[in-house]
């Protein structure tokens, strides 16, 4: 006989991870207030697809074999603390260069592959990624799990995570939110750069994650 599969307590663990502020969100913030809503989905299709290669290797047991291996946790580290601090210079550069006797403008996009990539590379190296997906399954999934169990904890997070850092591209690619960050461009920019640079060298700092 199975144990019961307690999936509530499962996507709220995950709500909870999904809502809080970091890398990922900070991304699509940024994204979507300096380059528009189309730019801003498409980095959260992009960090979407990295979560849903980790949800899916967790649920294959492939997190728990990298989390308890040094070598894998450190390269994931080295990486995504490089990636953030990049990301922590481009603001701060652009705060700190930027001239108040110009009209604010919002960044010319990217190409849409480049902000996919850049996403997916910001949480497919993302340490935190992998041990958040292992502690959801070794704590909320049973061990005698069924595979149908499974197939429903993956699709429900995977579902759940796309729907919530969409939502977070959209809101703050409104017009009304677009426009305060135009007029405050230098601030957001310097708290963007505070909060990378923040995240970055606590990634690389951090001897257990």
């Amino acid at each position: 006989m199975h144990s019961e599969l307690n999936l509530l307590l499962i996507l709220g663990f995950s709500f909870i991870t999904l809502i809080s502020p970091g890398p990922a969100t900070l991304a699509i913030i940024a994204t979507s207030m300096g380059q528009g809503r189309k730019q801003g989905l498409v980095m959260a299709s992009g960090i979407s697809t990295g979560s849903i290669i980790w949800n899916v290797s967790a649920a294959l047991g492939l997190g728990v074999i990298l989390a308890a291996n040094p070598l894998f946790v450190d390269v994931f580290r080295y990486f995504a603390s490089a990636y953030l601090l990049y990301l922590a210079y481009k603001n701060l550069r652009s705060a700190l260069t930027a001239n108040k006797k110009d009209q604010p403008k919002i960044s010319k996009p990217t190409a849409y592959n480049v902000t996919f990539l850049k996403g997916l590379a910001l949480h497919i190296t993302n340490p935190k990624a992998i041990l958040f997906f292992t502690a959801l399954y070794s704590i909320g999934v049973p061990a005698d799990a069924a595979f149908s169990d499974l197939a429903i904890v993956v699709i429900c997070v995977a579902l759940q995570g796309v729907l919530l850092l969409h939502i977070y591209a959209l809101i703050f690619s409104i017009g009304k939110v677009v426009k305060v960050y135009i007029s405050l461009k230098r601030w957001f920019e310097t708290v963007f750069a505070a909060a990378f640079g923040f995240a970055g060298v606590k990634i690389l700092l951090s001897d257990a994650i």
